[in-house]
């Protein structure tokens, strides 16, 4: 099993991600022979070593063989940043159903794995086509991904991605690009609808050049991964680059890094969890809820007071977790107050090296943590429960039990 890491801060194409993951397998003679294993005998495999801004990698470029023999040849001279894979202009030829496309993976000679990831991939692009069109899944003919050239940008990814066992992905915000892109629909906002849609829930910018920069084969091919956004701090085993054709003032390529993300002291990454509360009664906070929330994982949390917009005033929560009960907190969070979203990242702690101990006073044992400091030197607080409890037991104030025990202490 792997973990993935993508940086997709030059856009995002199929061909990108099939270089780099060729890059991270040295899998370019089982791309090679993947279009006679698909039977796309019209296909063929150029590997070329290509330089983008002093990043020297290799671009895996499928040709397809029936361009030029019609009329409805397609053209690699649109606005596209990637060249393919977008087909607006596609061989009509090549245009295919969906069940078409799944019947070509299901007797193609790849693994049983490899095809379940590729049918996937397509299922979604097929998904989104379809909300777009406003036509069943079934009945869409596909001139955008039904080329030569998609196809094994798929199939190709899932090969590998197959071969790497890959079990876990974060990736970066995506860029975009922006402005119009010219199609056989006519002039289409930059993403493009159904890429638009595959991104959607995933953080993206624009960038600073106009221009397509994703493709529903690399949208599709990322959202199948099902990728994190929040990236943990990350020891790199391995990188790989997948270059785009088209040159950039950027350098047009995709880093795909084999990654372990490190284990934090104390037990996995720690995460705040957020949200605004303007008309949440002080009621439904108290100590009922704060024992929920404490019970669903948070480790603490603090609420803030904070003035919101048009001078409402509210109520910040803030709760710290574990990566491990992130969700949970969340979710109680959403159940338990009036909001209706919450925003969580990750931070990194240091914290106190500590120990519980029992501290004797003339009422019996004490609980408190006695703490060292990085100098050396130790620190000891009594448990304010305890506190309480034997203080109330014994008709003294909490103040003058705890100044017993920090005497004892010392």
């Amino acid at each position: 099993m792997s973990t993935l890491y993508v940086e997709p801060f030059s856009g995002l194409a199929g061909d990108m991600l099939l270089g780099a993951l060729c890059g991270l397998t040295d899998g370019y003679d089982e791309i090679k022979a993947l279009p006679d294993k698909l039977h796309l005998h019209d296909g063929k495999i150029e590997i070329n070593e290509v330089e983008k801004n002093g990043i020297v990698c290799k671009h895996v470029k499928v040709i397809d063989l029936n361009e030029g023999k019609d009329s409805h040849q397609h053209s690699h001279d649109h606005d596209h940043p990637h060249d393919h894979d977008h087909g607006h202009s596609q061989n009509h030829s090549h245009g295919r159903h969906l069940s078409d496309i799944l019947h070509l993976i299901d007797h193609g000679h790849i693994s049983d794995g490899a095809k379940n990831i590729a049918k996937g991939i397509f299922q979604l692009i097929g998904e989104a086509e379809s909300s777009v069109h406003d036509i069943p899944i079934e009945k869409i003919h596909f001139h955008e991904i039904s080329g030569v050239d998609s196809i094994i940008d798929i199939v190709g990814c899932a090969v590998l991605l197959e071969k790497l066992s890959v079990e876990k992905t974060f990736s970066d915000p995506i860029c975009t690009g922006f402005g119009m892109v010219k199609t056989q629909h006519g002039l289409l906002p930059v993403p493009a609808p159904a890429t638009a849609l595959l991104l959607e829930g995933m953080p993206s910018f624009k960038g600073e050049e106009e221009g397509e920069r994703v493709t529903p084969t690399g949208a599709a091919i990322l959202r199948y991964l099902k990728p994190e956004f929040s990236t943990p701090a990350l020891n790199v085993s391995k990188i790989a680059y997948g270059p785009g054709q088209k040159d950039f003032i950027g350098p047009n390529v995709v880093r795909l890094s084999l990654v372990t993300p490190v284990k934090q002291a104390g037990g996995g990454s720690l995460f705040v969890i957020e949200t605004n509360l303007d008309d949440c009664s002080p009621e439904l906070l108290g100590e009922s809820f704060q024992d929920g929330l404490i019970g669903a994982g948070a480790i603490d949390f603090t609420f803030t007071p904070v003035t919101m917009k048009k001078g409402r005033p509210g109520l910040k929560l803030s709760a710290l977790a574990k990566e491990s009960k992130r969700g949970a907190v969340c979710d109680f969070i959403l159940e338990n107050t009036t909001t209706i979203g919450v925003r969580h990242y990750p931070v990194e702690r240091k914290e106190l090296e500590r120990k519980a101990v029992s501290l004797e006073s003339q009422y019996g044992p004490i609980t408190a943590k006695r703490v060292t400091l990085p100098s050396g030197k130790t620190r000891v607080k009594a448990e304010y429960d305890d506190l309480q409890k034997t203080a109330s037991e014994n008709g003294i104030s909490v103040i003058q039990l705890k100044q017993e025990i920090e005497g004892i202490e010392k």
